[in-house]
């Protein structure tokens, strides 16, 4: 874990190695303690000066930071061989191991962990960071065995298909070149006339969305090449934050479980999120898993692009607030501000990378926020009016000739004897 050659010999590596491992073992004996999978000893109760099950001492977070690290990483195989050099046998070993790792991640990770999932084999895992991140990230066969889909939704999926593509040939046939001439007959009619030419093109974009996107190529248009093919343009994630959303009577609903819990309903616009805790250690766990992630995994960077999501859709306290109150956040730091802060301080994508099931999500997302009135009027208004110098300028001309017009009717009938004679009268 060391960006540079070690200038030791083998056996003093070995002892730093050896002190290290039985720090750490001793430190983890505390979980297997916990879970009564282990009877104290007077070895394990000669640490409890530094640690207690709350986690209240200053030095127990501290060490957990520690231990959380990258560059501070010890191979499991090390912690086997001295557990198995303790214990008459290598089953022994490799059960209270696995309690310790257990105890550990339930300790450190932000996400609420399954009793019922699968157990991940300590032999299985580089380290601990290794072993603390394939508890968050689900690997490919098991993300397979949770988003697996039956013969019963195959068939249902199958059914939606082709009733969209019906409703698709039936809009097309409604819209028809004749139906949609009629329509656009008008706005045609307005934009030959001076001054409301600036006005039809807008009419016509909210009308007849579908015109615009007819430009788009089918390239463009695929989900599947726009989420396989292509890299991301920007690290950035193109979503609205928590507050528009709620705003646009999104919902979020928390669930128990990793970063594959991920999901959004459209019919009932619910965005679901997995329930996460922060605390002071989470920041640090979170960059180091992050790190770790970058530069051992092969394929798509999921926590990476789940740590993007949510410092896109966190801007200020305000959405740490709505997330809180929705039970997605459980915040044990100082404040909300300290939150949002936190998201959006921890380090960008450093190697551009999709995953599909959180890229889908967010497009749902985006396609049902974009579909509301109130959004279009806004993005319409923005983009035709606020956006356009040349509807300000036709309007500050429209009130330019009708005072020139109101002060030449003035000169020639005289309006203010006029209005003095009536109210003589």
């Amino acid at each position: 874990c060391y960006h540079k050659y070690l200038k030791f010999s083998s056996e003093t590596l070995a002892w730093m190695m050896a002190i290290d491992a039985s720090f750490l073992l001793e430190f983890l004996q505390i979980y297997a303690m916990k879970d009564d999978k282990l009877p104290a000893t007077s070895s394990s109760l000669s640490i409890l000066h530094l640690v207690d099950y709350a986690g209240m001492k200053a030095a127990h977070n501290a060490i957990l930071r520690d231990m959380s690290m990258l560059e501070n990483q010890i191979p499991i195989f090390v912690l086997r061989k001295m557990l198995q050099v303790q214990y008459s046998s290598s089953e022994s070993a490799d059960y209270l191991l696995q309690a310790m790792l257990i105890g550990f991640c339930e300790e450190v990770s932000p996400f609420k962990m399954k009793k019922y999932k699968p157990m991940i084999q300590a032999s299985e895992c580089a380290h601990l960071l290794d072993y603390l991140y394939n508890t968050i990230v689900p690997k490919a066969e098991q993300r397979a065995a949770i988003t697996g889909i039956d013969d019963q939704e195959i068939y249902s999926d199958d059914s939606k298909r082709f009733f969209t593509e019906l409703w698709k040939l039936l809009s097309k046939m409604i819209l028809s070149r004749p139906i949609q001439f009629l329509f656009k007959l008008p706005c045609f009619m307005l934009s030959k006339i001076p001054g409301f030419s600036i006005l039809a093109q807008p009419v016509k974009n909210l009308i007849f969305p579908q015109d615009n996107e007819g430009n788009k190529s089918d390239a463009e248009r695929s989900p599947s090449n726009k989420h396989m093919n292509k890299p991301p343009l920007v690290e950035e994630i193109t979503i609205p934050s928590v507050t528009e959303l709620a705003k646009s009577n999104v919902r979020f609903l928390p669930t128990v479980g990793d970063i594959s819990t991920v999901s959004f309903d459209a019919k009932k616009a619910i965005l679901h999120l997995p329930t996460i805790s922060l605390d002071v250690n989470t920041e640090l766990v979170l960059r180091n898993l992050v790190a770790y992630e970058a530069s051992n995994a092969s394929g798509p960077l999921v926590l990476t692009r789940y740590s993007e999501l949510m410092n896109r859709i966190i801007d200020t306290e305000k959405d740490v607030e709505l997330l809180r109150e929705n039970g997605v956040v459980l915040n044990r730091l100082r404040s909300d501000a300290e939150v949002a802060k936190l998201w959006n301080g921890i380090s960008k994508s450093i190697r551009l990378t999709k995953v599909p099931h959180i890229d889908i999500v967010i497009e749902d997302v985006n396609k049902y926020y974009n579909s509301r009135w109130r959004v279009k009027c806004w993005k319409n208004k923005k983009l035709n009016v606020f956006g356009s110098w040349q509807f300000l300028t036709f309007m500050a001309t429209v009130m330019l000739l009708l005072l020139t017009a109101l002060q030449a009717f003035c000169s020639i009938y005289d309006c203010r004897k006029h209005h003095h004679g009536s109210s003589y009268d």
